[in-house]
């Protein structure tokens, strides 16, 4: 019998997507920390370093984090900044 490994819970997914486009944002001097991924599929981030702050980070989260979460995780409704 092959043993049945555990799908990986909704924030790890996120968390991977995440790593994938964290280089990105560091590149510029900042960085994103993911803080909660609700049962509703509402993602909580917060900004860190140059994106914290920066007027280009609304685009970053809608365009680049938002768009890719929701591509790659239908579950995902939406994108929203803490701080």
């Amino acid at each position: 019998m092959m043993a049945q490994t555990a799908e990986p819970s909704l924030f790890e997914q996120v968390e991977r997507v995440i790593q994938l486009i964290r280089p990105a944002m560091q590149a510029d001097g900042g960085d994103v920390e993911l803080v909660e991924v609700t049962e509703q599929g509402v993602v909580r981030i917060r900004f860190h370093g140059a994106c914290f702050g920066c007027p280009s980070s609304t685009l970053t989260l809608q365009s680049g984090i938002e768009r890719n979460l929701k591509q790659r995780l239908p579950v995902i409704q939406s994108v929203e900044s803490v701080a």
